[in-house]
């Protein structure tokens, strides 16, 4: 980013949930740790050409310890004869609060951040700050915005939640990838304007591409509803308007902002106990029956564990001309207070079956010793009580206050909607008219979502979200009026008996679900196959239902869907059971 063109500031987001449990267990063995310490081998390179070029640099690397990384900068500095000045920003830490926690974080704004740039800081260290604030605070400083520019504000937050996970927005993870080039997508930078709007880009000539379609894909990334509440301004993501700004330039505006909620978010995580996991490979024929004959030759064993978690993913095929593709994978995981039944008494059982089980029997890997998982959670702090602190770089201690508690002016109600349809996705739906419309049914073939429709998923502590979105009005009327909770459950059959909350972003031709608890206690605890749901929207544009012939480009049209190879089809939601 330094080399590739001009840059005014340079952020960097190195914290999320599991790395705050990362963080606490290094300050558990040394308190002057608790920083993310590649930020330091990073700016060995970096700091001199940042330096020479004006670049100001604003990271959330302190994590647990930003004054500690604070000092290490400056150690860095003198060793490297870069003459920079460095402040920081404190208060977020919040651990003292709750009760056996590991950490306990609250969710700053940028105010500190704009607090340390309008004092003359060329790198501002941060702990715990929303992943937007590292761009919002930035571009508060560089216009001279009050707290009360709520609509800039929130072009700005806007802006930083699509540079928060770099080359997302460049193509990475994206759902169109073979439409583009992306081995080798660029980062993407925002080119922020005084009125709060921004042109989303990269450097000229890296790879990947900046399009709608990359931008809309971040900008439903683990958001839950159309109010994107911050410790700033509460963005209004169902005003966000983009358009074409150029080749790989997509402009952002129309953002609007209202007052911030009066509490802070705070991440919390423990240590939640001790788990241990093992995988069995089951070959050939009779793997239910080889997958039962484990289950009960484990379960004395397993009889006092707190939670053990069976899973048979059956990858085989029949007649398989490899033996990989011939095999099934069988399960485990398990997790208990005690580290003692979930240690050797399990791998020594597991082991121990080698040769008096099923035929073939054998392991992916050989099973380990128990090891501790963590768990997290978020509650709230009202902000007047959060000591929101910039230390400046001559050592001055700034306060920071809490926006003055206002009753939030909302504009318009939120596109929200948790009604469900009761029809599931069975043969038929999706392209016949309703029934005295006196409209003329539609042809339709039976294909996946995902030939029409993008999708992004992500987690949220214990809850994940999954954004969906098509490129066309036409697809994005059918997709709303198709795509409702009860249909999103029948085609997730493992969200059902889950809260589902859907949400409508009609300038993004997008909707939005959140599935509250579907992860359990969050990735840390390792409670599913994808512990962060990255795939889960993958899953649903897998998932097969009725679209019409005419919304489907001529080159996408797909084939009938193949029936799978064993199982029961889906079943439809009964009627009214969306929340």
């Amino acid at each position: 980013m330094l080399t590739g063109g001009p840059l005014d500031v340079l952020t960097g987001d190195y914290l999320a949930e599991l790395t705050m449990l990362i963080l606490g267990r290094d300050r558990l063995k040394n308190p002057d740790l608790g920083y993310a310490k590649t930020f330091l081998r990073q700016l060995e390179e970096g700091l001199g050409l940042a330096h020479e070029r004006g670049v100001r640099l604003v990271t959330n690397a302190g994590g647990l310890n930003p004054a500690g990384l604070a000092d290490a900068v400056r150690a860095l500095a003198a060793k490297v004869g870069v003459p920079v000045s460095v402040a920081h920003v404190e208060g977020d830490d919040l651990t003292a609060r709750e009760n056996g926690a590991l950490t306990a974080n609250a969710y700053l704004g940028g105010a500190g951040i704009t607090a340390c740039l309008r004092a003359g800081a060329d790198v501002v260290v941060t702990g715990r700050v929303t992943d937007a604030a590292l761009v919002s605070g930035p571009a508060a400083w560089w216009f001279d915005w009050a707290p009360e520019d709520h609509d800039r504000l929130a072009g700005a937050v806007v802006a930083g939640h699509v540079l928060e996970c770099g080359t997302q927005a460049t193509g990475g993870n994206y759902s169109f990838f073979t439409a583009h080039d992306v081995r080798r997508p660029g980062f993407p930078l925002a080119e922020i304007s005084s009125d709060g709007s921004a042109v989303i880009t990269k450097h000229p000539g890296t790879g990947g591409v900046v399009s709608a379609g990359t931008v809309t894909a971040q900008l439903l990334y683990e958001t839950q509803g159309v109010r994107y509440l911050g410790p700033d301004v509460t963005a209004r993501l169902d005003t966000v308007r983009l358009g074409d700004d150029g080749a790989d330039r997509v402009r952002i505006s129309g953002v609007r902002g209202e007052q911030p909620p009066p509490t802070l978010k705070v991440g919390v995580t423990r240590i939640g106990g001790w788990r241990n996991e093992v995988v069995f490979v089951l070959t050939g024929l009779d793997i239910e029956a080889k997958a039962d004959l484990v289950r009960s030759q484990l379960a004395e064993t397993l009889e006092d564990v707190a939670d053990v978690a069976w899973t048979l993913a059956r990858i085989d095929h029949a007649d398989a001309d490899t033996e990989e593709t011939a095999s099934a994978l069988l399960r485990l995981v398990v997790r208990d207070p005690s580290p003692d039944r979930v240690g050797r008494a399990l791998t020594s059982a597991a082991v121990e079956l080698a040769l008096g089980s099923y035929p073939g029997f054998h392991v992916t890997t050989p099973p380990g010793p128990a090891q501790p998982y963590g768990v997290f959670a978020s509650t709230f702090a009202p902000a007047t009580e959060v000591p929101h602190t910039a230390v400046l770089p001559d050592g001055t201690h700034l306060p920071i206050p809490a926006p003055p508690p206002e009753p939030a002016a909302f504009s318009a109600p939120p596109a929200f909607e948790a009604r469900g349809s009761g029809g599931g996705a069975p043969e038929g739906v999706g392209g016949a008219a309703p029934a005295g419309s006196g409209a003329e049914p539609r042809e339709t073939v039976r294909a996946p979502l995902g030939a029409l429709a993008g999708a992004r998923s992500g987690d949220k502590g214990g809850d994940a979200n999954v954004g969906v979105w098509t490129e066309s009005a036409p697809a994005w009327h059918w997709l709303r009026d198709t795509l409702t909770v009860d249909r999103f459950q029948a085609l997730l059959p493992e969200t059902r008996g889950l809260a589902v909350q859907r949400h409508e972003l009609p300038n993004l031709r997008a909707l939005n679900f959140t599935v509250t608890g579907i992860l359990g206690d969050g990735v840390a605890s390792g409670h599913r196959f994808d512990p962060q749901a990255k795939a889960l929207g993958e899953w649903l544009r897998a998932r097969h239902l009725d679209i019409p012939v005419d919304l489907l480009p001529p080159a996408q049209d797909p084939a009938p869907a193949p029936q799978p190879a064993q199982g029961p089809a889906p079943v439809p939601a009964p009627e009214g059971t969306g929340p």
